[in-house]
């Protein structure tokens, strides 16, 4: 009897053994499993967090670096100086004399009307040609949109005193308020100051040139005037085109006004100094004092 109590309790013992045993190694595998499955697992979020990173790199190798889109936005090839103005305000070429056949377009006494102006610039644009517009102080207070308007079209812009009065009568303070207050306005509405000045009526002396070489001007007056200003010419398109081709040379300085009759001759002109061979100088390609 004693031996069958001590078997039956042997059996005991080894089946709790056996079961203890089962019940440990059953959370182990459970844990392991989870660790694979569940997504919030170090290795999934490693994954989730290499995606982006590997995204960035691949369009970086594929976009221009910071710096030279910067360059390419910000950086302007500077117009190359083909013309200098001789002693009586003509241009001659620096270098290349197949240049010399060409003529600098100037229209005085603006900004004042939007629809002259707007003509203008259009026929010029269909010419591919460029011109100095020399506007007065008092007119670019008036219609500082006008200014900014051939400014924004790519046209430059003149200095030619601000009440047009003639600068050879006056002194020096005065001389430098017709003058510095118009280099003020223009640089206040479009950020750059006037490189050229025109006395009105043409009239200037050394002090005038002094005042004007100051304000980093190169002065001149004309060389072809178109006469559009008086009244043999006004009202008659066809009478402003003579004009100017009676006096055309090689290097015409050629002098207009903000007139709606030069406005409606304008085409015209421009067409007939195209089949006489003459191309239009861009005023960014005259060599100035600076």
């Amino acid at each position: 009897m004693m031996n069958k109590k001590i078997r039956l309790a042997a059996s005991f013992i080894a089946l709790a053994a056996l079961l203890a045993a089962c019940s440990g190694s059953k959370p182990a595998a459970s844990t392991s499993a989870d660790a694979v499955a569940t997504p919030e697992t170090p290795a999934v979020t490693d994954i989730n967090t290499a995606a982006p990173s590997s995204a960035v790199t691949e369009e970086t190798a594929h976009s221009p670096a910071p710096e030279e889109t910067v360059t390419e936005e910000t950086v302007t090839e500077e117009t190359a100086k083909l013309y200098r103005m001789n002693e009586v305000y003509r241009f001659v070429p620096i270098d290349d004399e197949e240049l010399a056949k060409a003529v600098l377009l100037t229209f005085d006494d603006g900004p004042k009307s939007e629809d002259i102006i707007v003509s203008m610039l259009d026929t010029l644009d269909k010419h591919g040609a460029k011109a100095i517009f020399f506007v007065n102080g008092y007119r670019v207070e008036q219609n500082p949109e006008l200014l900014k308007l051939i400014y924004e079209r790519g046209f430059t812009i003149g200095n030619h005193s601000w009440d047009h009065i003639n600068l050879k009568n006056e002194d020096r303070a005065v001389i430098e308020r017709q003058i510095g207050d118009v280099q003020a306005k223009v640089e206040e509405l479009t950020g750059a100051k006037p490189l050229f000045f025109r006395p009105p009526y043409g009239s200037g002396n050394d002090l005038v040139k002094s005042v004007a070489k100051d304000h980093g001007m190169l002065y001149m007056t004309w060389s072809n005037g178109s006469l559009d200003w008086d009244k043999s010419a006004a009202g008659k398109p066809e009478a402003v085109i003579q004009n100017v081709l009676d006096q055309l040379h090689p290097g015409a300085n050629i002098l207009m006004h903000e007139l709606q009759w030069t406005a409606d001759a304008l085409d015209e002109l421009l067409t007939k100094l195209e089949e006489q061979g003459y191309r239009f100088i861009d005023p960014a390609s005259i060599e100035s004092i600076n």
